[in-house]
C-alpha cells in the first residue's frame, strides 16, 4: 500500500480467475453493481460516460454509507481498456457538491489486473490529487482513500458470489 499527497495505491488477490475478474470490472453494467453506480453505457476507450450513485447491491453496509449520495451524477472519461490487464479512467473525485466540476482537474482511476497463483490480483491507484483546488484536495483525498479499500472488498464479494443478482446482506 502507497500513499501520498497525489496519488492512492490499494492492490488485493481476489481467489477467482483472472477473466471473471476482468468481467466485473470491465463490464459497465457489472461494475456499476459493485461499486454502486448507474452507468449510461460500456467502457469505451476515448468514451464519456453519465453515471449517479447508487448504493451498491453487494453490501449492506456500505450501501448504506452511500445512500446520501444516491443520485448525484458524475462523469467518467474512459482513457483505456486493455483486455484482462488494464481499465483506466478519469473523474472528477468527491463531486458531491451541486455545481459544475467540468473547469476542474480530473484525476486518474487505474485497475490493473495480473494473474497470480492464488487467483488474480487487482491494483487500483488513483492519481491527480495534487492538481484538484485546494479547497477540496484534501477531502477528495480522504474520502476516496477509505473508498478504494471498500471498492476492492466489494470486487471480491461481487465476483465470488454464487448468485451475483441479490448479493446483499
Amino acid at each position: 500500500m502507497t500513499m501520498s499527497s497525489d496519488h492512492i495505491r490499494r492492490t488485493a488477490v481476489v481467489s477467482e480467475p483472472i477473466d471473471r475478474v476482468w468481467t466485473a470490472i470491465s463490464d459497465s453494467q457489472q461494475f456499476g453493481a459493485w461499486f454502486g453506480a448507474e452507468i449510461d453505457g460500456p467502457f469505451v476507450p476515448g468514451s464519456t460516460l453519465a453515471a449517479r450513485i447508487v448504493p451498491t447491491k453487494v453490501d449492506a453496509e456500505v450501501a448504506k454509507m452511500q445512500e446520501p449520495h444516491a443520485g448525484t451524477a458524475f462523469a467518467i472519461y474512459v482513457e483505456q481498456v486493455e483486455p484482462k490487464h488494464l481499465l483506466s479512467f478519469r473523474w472528477h473525485p468527491y463531486a458531491v457538491e451541486p455545481k459544475d466540476y467540468e473547469t476542474e482537474p480530473t484525476t486518474l482511476v487505474e485497475f490493473h489486473l495480473s494473474e497470480v497463483p492464488d487467483g488474480t490480483q487487482v491494483l487500483i491507484t488513483e492519481s491527480g490529487f495534487g492538481g484538484l483546488p485546494p479547497r477540496r484536495r484534501t477531502e477528495a483525498f480522504k474520502s476516496n482513500e477509505g473508498g478504494w479499500e471498500h471498492q476492492l472488498r466489494l470486487i471480491e464479494r461481487y465476483v465470488t458470489a454464487p448468485e451475483r443478482s441479490e448479493v446483499r446482506d
